[in-house]
């Protein structure tokens, strides 16, 4: 079977590369290999890319601070690439229109262009591919009906609508923008019937999603 996973950069990169968590996912990954499973994981450019951009804040221009998130998203894709021992697609891909032989059991993949975030990539790939769903990694475990950061009495959902997720998290796609899963991103995944499953760090939980059983997170639908 073939998933997609768009990982957080917040994972991989939380105010370092965390080669911790990067060596026990890619074990996972490559257990699950070992069962017959392929793999498309898109990688975020997290703390490294917010980082960068702060640096550079003072340039007003969006898609120069949004190509400095994108080489973040690269280096930390190039990371996670050398971490893996198995059969590994030998380039990282950036382009989710383009055509690649599916020949390897597990590509990683990067932010492509201005404008477009790692999961808004990783729903055209999907699209293409015919993949009806994609699970999003992030410091996250759920999609809250509101900001649990600002309010203790925001809820944790297990099921949402588009409709109403994209409600919470509006229309707009900014530079280093935060949150479960990107504006634009949702709107085509809307648009494309794919459902996404929000979850946060546990790769136990990760494993429960793989293998269909009962997990902590919120699926998008």
């Amino acid at each position: 079977m073939m998933f997609v996973i768009s990982l957080g950069g917040s994972l991989v990169y939380p105010k370092k590369f965390d080669k911790i968590f990067v060596d026990k996912f890619s074990r996972l990954i490559s257990k699950e290999v070992k069962k017959g499973n392929k793999f498309i994981i898109y990688c975020g450019g997290g703390y490294l890319a917010r980082k960068r951009q702060r640096l550079f804040s003072f340039i007003k221009n969006k898609y120069f601070l949004d190509w400095i998130g994108i080489l973040a998203t690269r280096s930390n894709a190039e990371k996670l690439k050398e971490n893996l021992d198995i059969n590994t697609y030998k380039k990282i891909i950036t382009n989710p229109t383009k055509k690649v032989k599916f020949e390897n059991d597990v590509i990683i993949a990067a932010g492509w262009k201005p404008g477009w975030s790692t999961d808004y990539d990783a729903v055209l790939l999907a699209k293409r591919l015919g993949i009806k769903s994609i699970i999003n990694m992030s410091n996250i475990d759920y999609v809250y009906d509101k900001d649990p950061k600002k309010f203790k009495n925001a809820k944790a959902l297990n099921n949402i609508s588009w409709k109403s997720f994209r409600k919470l998290v509006g229309n707009e796609w900014k530079p280093g923008l935060n949150m479960p899963f990107d504006p634009i991103a949702a709107k085509e995944a809307q648009k494309s019937g794919i459902t996404v499953v929000v979850t946060g760090n546990n790769l136990n939980n990760l494993k429960n999603i793989l293998e269909n059983k009962k997990f902590k997170g919120t699926i998008i639908r």
